[in-house]
């Protein structure tokens, strides 16, 4: 085994005995990057000299004998989380040469574990996406089959854990960029509640469902990095004082799982729906309980969903004004500041992000404010007390993650409706705040299948726990694409 397909706990056992040093570690992962990115393009930049001198203070901290979970492990970052002195460009040409002057508080706390940043990972434009096509330097692909999507927005991050160029990466979920992705691609894919990992150096998308999460090869893996940038931030006012706690037991006795009916609809693809099944049962036979449960109001996640992101958009985009924030167009060639500003963003944001400017700006616009944004608030809180008290009854919910394996490159690009739809099982989690992990359960011809696990807010530990018992009966987790150029 080449040191770049370790699991971190597997790595984690290396480097505290002295078998293997975080320079070796690193330099696996640069040349892994080095082979295959010009193939699946999961990294807009590649830090090989800063990752080289992260990892030799990382040498030298475990020569004194320190030990934490992340000490000497490489990893890839969302190139919308803010990095010192390395390229931020969320995707955009708005910010094609900016450098962060801080680190966003997770890049800061990984960083003080000791993690090694390798570089950073390509996404949809500002994270408006579900395939990662819609970034301004390319699309990303899919590393089972080039001529897919590796899904969005965090595509870059899920396709680099899934092609060994890093431990783990981190990457951020809004309404399923992590999840989706991380189906996609066969990996463990956590978005954890809104409010457990700090915000602070995320540029923002839609504010009250940003959440930034982990890309890993492992629920143990998951954890460990979870466990690391998880807790209270005074940086960020919406962060709870709870920080991740867990203790994974090899049982699932008196675990009560429900299964909701209504996301197994007739869009949802059969071998699809059969490996869900599987997994459900599999998980009966551990120990838990399966109870048939609904979710009535779910059919109004993405309707919902697609008035209150765009509006949030609007409003979070608007500082990338060619004056404050972002690219500016030739002053030459400006009449007034309207058409400075009309220029600059026209110049800046790609189709995507000016659709959702524009569908925002008209949602919270006099006359429509109520009729769409004030209605789609109602039917979120609507979503949040279906779930709250599903969650007095069961304890995870089991569902499908996508409806659907990894779709061409290409294939839905000029269908906006057919690309919102990919959030239909993962937006309703998102609107209530709560967790969810996908989590790889199958193969549908040779492409990945995840399972989605829902848990009530601030769960996380059990939703772990039922995938670390998962994954000890199946090997589903451990099947990697066989690239070779």
């Amino acid at each position: 085994m080449n040191a770049n397909e370790l699991t971190i706990k597997q790595a984690r056992e290396l480097l505290d005995r002295g078998d293997l040093t975080a320079i070796e570690l690193t330099q696996a992962c640069l040349l892994r990057i080095k082979e295959l990115d010009r193939h699946v393009k999961a990294c807009l930049t590649v830090c090989s000299d800063e990752a080289l001198e992260m990892a030799k203070a990382a040498d030298e901290r475990l020569k004194k004998g320190e030990r934490t979970s992340l000490l000497g492990i490489p990893c890839l970052v969302k190139d919308i989380l803010l990095t010192k002195g390395i390229k931020t460009t969320a995707a955009s040409k708005m910010l094609e040469n900016y450098i962060a002057p801080y680190d966003a508080t997770v890049v800061k706390k990984i960083k003080e574990a000791g993690a090694i940043i390798l570089g950073k990972t390509n996404l949809d434009e500002f994270a408006h996406g579900a395939s990662t096509e819609n970034s301004a330097y390319g699309p990303t692909h899919n590393p089972w089959d080039l001529t897919r999507v590796p899904g969005g927005s965090s595509g870059g991050s899920a396709a680099g854990v899934a092609s060994n160029m890093c431990l783990f990466a981190l990457g951020t979920d809004t309404g399923g960029s992590i999840r989706q992705p991380a189906s996609f691609c066969g990996v463990c894919g956590m978005k954890p509640t809104y409010g457990l990992v700090s915000r602070f150096g995320l540029m923002s998308m839609t504010s009250s469902t940003d959440t930034v999460g982990v890309f890993a090869k492992t629920a143990e893996d998951t954890a460990l990095v979870l466990q690391t940038i998880s807790g209270k931030d005074e940086k960020d006012l919406t962060t709870s004082e709870t920080k991740l706690k867990y203790d994974f037991q090899d049982s699932l006795k008196g675990i009560k799982i429900g299964l909701p009916k209504e996301y197994f609809i007739d869009e949802l693809d059969g071998e699809v729906k059969k490996i869900v099944e599987e997994a459900t049962e599999q998980l009966k036979n551990l120990g838990a309980e399966i109870i048939e449960i609904s979710l009535p109001n779910t059919k109004y996640a993405v309707p919902a969903y697609y008035i209150i992101t765009p509006s949030e958009v609007s409003s979070n985009l608007a500082r990338f004004d060619g004056v404050g924030f972002g690219l500016s167009a030739n002053h030459e060639e400006i009449k007034n500041i309207k058409e400075f500003y009309q220029k600059s963003r026209g110049l800046g944001f790609g189709p995507e992000a000016k659709r959702r400017i524009m569908l925002g700006t008209y949602a919270l616009s006099a006359g429509y404010y109520d009729a769409y944004y004030i209605k789609a608030q109602k039917v979120r809180a609507k979503i949040k007390e279906e779930f709250i008290e599903a969650f007095k009854n069961v304890d995870i919910i089991i569902t499908p993650t996508s409806p659907h394996v990894a779709f061409k490159i290409g294939e839905k690009v000029d269908d906006p409706l057919q690309m919102y739809l990919e959030d239909i099982f993962l937006s309703g989690v998102s609107l209530a705040g709560l967790p969810g992990f996908s989590i790889p359960a199958g193969f549908k011809n040779g492409l990945p299948v995840g399972v989605q696990l829902i848990g009530s807010k601030f769960n996380e530990a059990v939703l772990l726990n039922l995938a670390y018992n998962y994954q000890k009966i199946t090997n589903w987790h451990l099947q990697k694409p066989q690239l070779s150029f």
